[in-house]
């Protein structure tokens, strides 16, 4: 079987790239490679209404599963709901738009992979596969050229014995006690008796205590009075948060000549996580490309990942406060005072859109921390001093 694209990895980032090459240029014969059972994983990747376009919105669509009109945050001294469109899509809906879009030969399941190069890559069972492009989505690896913090959680869908009264996702509910970091639980109602929980974390580690993640999941369903009759699927994450670092030497550490896409790219919102409008754009890019040969992929990826990880300084800068700043328990006080704004000023923000206008409304005003350990801590930073 012939390749002239192999997507290493069928995470959200290569499957998305996947179905608009499969749109747009039906003639590219395009192979996905994914070393677990399924496309997409187990995963929801949500973003709100303002983060891609209406053309981006218009092909995205079949892989979202629910959609609301509004949300709501809730910290000790705010709660508020913003009218801003959010939605998510599931892991369930992205690998059947695959299924539907490649034929079944050029979807490997269960085969991982060993080797890779610009035109190549070999399973586990020793097939080589050649093509003139390849693409490297398996998520982001060790790295000691960007600054990084973690944004982790356990989630579980739900089945509750009565309605539980959400009109729609409270995305951060900051009133649980603050444990490891700045804490929040998400909420995203499914149906009137299912909804999505997941205990969230803004820590300076990358571990993972599942066991007492879902203790504190039962325990805020109970405080909600939510009784929970079955629990439907659960699913866990550990993301980047970047706080400062150097992309041209994150991608030098890469295999040279191999584009890397989704999180192996450091695209990502600095603040949020959230991966799922850097990879929509990022389809848009390849499938732009005159040529799909890896040497024009990887230029052309590369560049875009670098003007999206400078552009996004100030985010990293409001990190700094963040984690280096504020004291763990008082972390919360950061995005209380952010969401004090009004609701197209934290639209722009998310969508990594924001003006000169709205970074000086962010910066000014009554600051969420001591002005003069903000200000020490951010200069001790860029002199190498933490």
């Amino acid at each position: 079987m012939e390749h002239d694209l192999i997507l290493a990895g069928g995470g959200l980032a290569n499957s998305l790239i996947a179905l608009r090459l499969a749109e747009l240029r039906p003639d590219i014969k395009v192979t996905i490679i994914e070393q677990g059972p399924t496309i997409g994983g187990n995963h929801t990747w949500s973003s709100f209404g303002g983060d891609i376009n209406e053309v981006q919105r218009a092909w995205t669509a079949p892989l979202f599963e629910h959609r609301w009109d509004h949300y709501e945050v809730r910290f000790p001294g705010l709660r508020r709901s913003l009218a801003e469109g959010y939605g998510s899509a599931t892991s369930e809906r992205l690998a059947a738009a695959v299924a539907k879009a490649l034929p079944a030969e050029r979807i490997i399941t269960g085969a991982p992979i060993v080797a890779i190069t610009p035109d190549s890559v070999q399973l586990a069972d020793q097939r080589v596969l050649n093509a003139r492009g390849v693409i490297d989505g398996r998520g982001q690896g060790p790295t000691k050229a960007l600054d990084l913090r973690w944004q982790k959680f356990l989630g579980q869908e739900v089945e509750l014995a009565a309605p539980h009264g959400l009109t729609g996702p409270v995305i951060m509910d900051a009133t649980v006690p603050q444990l490891d970091g700045y804490r929040f639980v998400y909420t995203l109602p499914f149906g009137p008796k299912t909804v999505l929980i997941e205990d969230t974390y803004f820590s300076d580690g990358n571990d993972l205590s599942v066991d007492l993640l879902r203790r504190h999941l039962a325990d805020y369903a109970a405080s909600q009075g939510w009784t929970i009759t079955r629990i439907i699927r659960e699913e866990a994450g550990i993301l980047p948060l970047g706080i400062g670092g150097d992309i041209d030497k994150f991608w030098d550490e890469g295999a040279a000549g191999i584009p890397r896409v989704g999180l192996a790219a450091g695209l990502f919102h600095p603040v949020t996580g959230y991966s799922f409008p850097d990879a929509v754009r990022t389809a848009d890019l390849v499938a732009s490309l005159g040529s799909l040969d890896s040497a024009t992929i990887y230029r052309a990826v590369r560049d875009h990942s670098v003007r999206a990880w400078r552009k996004r300084w100030m985010y990293r800068l409001l990190n700094r406060m963040l984690f280096l700043a504020a004291l763990p328990d008082e972390r919360y006080r950061v995005l209380e005072r952010f969401y004090e704004h009004g609701d197209d000023l934290v639209g722009r923000f998310y969508a990594a859109d924001p003006r000169l206008a709205d970074w000086r409304r962010i910066l000014s005003g009554r600051p969420p921390l001591p002005v003069g350990r903000a200000a020490s801590t951010l200069i001790r930073y860029e002199l190498g001093l933490m």
